[in-house]
């Protein structure tokens, strides 16, 4: 398991290190000591875990995990108490409280381990849907049969996704990550946590704020695309 380690302390990084050479499964592949640096490194090097201290300067984890479009396994570690709670709601494997004990990282790691093992078997079987594939949408009393050439726009709400195609908006019960691992990358695109676009929807390109972009749709949607992702997007749109 590829894992990285962000926390403020550098005395924390150094002991969680050496407790993790006890455990062969274990490879770790950076440590960050705040959010941004976080950021860049979960986009570079792509971990399977991350070891996530809560309270750090600027952006705690929890707010870290809020801007990430996917989200590696994540075991909380913090010298804190109080945030067990709002730790399982953002998914957390397991939460550990400093200091850290060998046998109870052990145990976090064995959850670690199954879920990323069952995730990838998952990702395995998971067969991805080309443009020219339909799919079966249900919303309430209705149904459709949707050609993926004619969807403009998924959009993330809540745990639903809405699906934009012709002039129809019903949302389905899945999540946008979801969805994410079952189209073709090629022709759908992550522009931000909210929404995946088709590409060739696009009718024109505006410059945003900080070098952001902004897509126009040709049905009428307009969509901002994160910081990171106009960077991967003039990357796969550029000669």
């Amino acid at each position: 398991m590829k894992a990285l380690i962000i926390d403020d302390s550098q005395l924390a990084r150094q002991e969680l290190k050496h407790l993790l050479k006890t455990f062969d499964q274990v490879q770790v592949i950076g440590e960050a000591e705040n959010a941004e640096q976080a950021l860049t490194m979960i986009e570079d090097l792509q971990p399977e875990l991350l070891f996530l201290d809560i309270q750090m300067p600027d952006k705690n984890g929890f707010e870290l995990l809020e801007d990430l479009i996917d989200v590696p396994e994540v075991i909380f570690t913090t010298a804190f108490n109080e945030y067990a709670m709002k730790a399982f709601d953002h998914n957390a494997l397991d939460y550990l409280q400093k200091p850290i004990k060998e046998e109870r990282l052990g145990l976090a790691i064995e959850k670690a381990a199954e879920k990323i093992r069952l995730r990838q078997e998952r990702e395995a079987k998971v067969k991805l849907l080309g443009i020219n594939n339909q799919v079966f949408v249900k919303d309430g009393e209705q149904c459709w049969f949707v050609t993926l050439a004619d969807v403009r726009v998924l959009e993330i709400m809540g745990s639903y996704t809405r699906i934009y195609f012709n002039d129809q908006k019903p949302m389905i019960p899945r999540s946008l990550n979801y969805m994410e691992t079952r189209l073709d990358p090629e022709v759908f695109f992550r522009a931000n946590r909210q929404q995946i676009i088709n590409l060739k929807f696009i009718e024109r390109i505006e410059p945003w704020f900080s070098g952001t972009l902004k897509l126009y749709l040709k049905g009428g949607e307009e969509v901002e695309v994160s910081r990171r992702q106009s960077i991967r997007f003039r990357e796969i749109m550029s000669f």
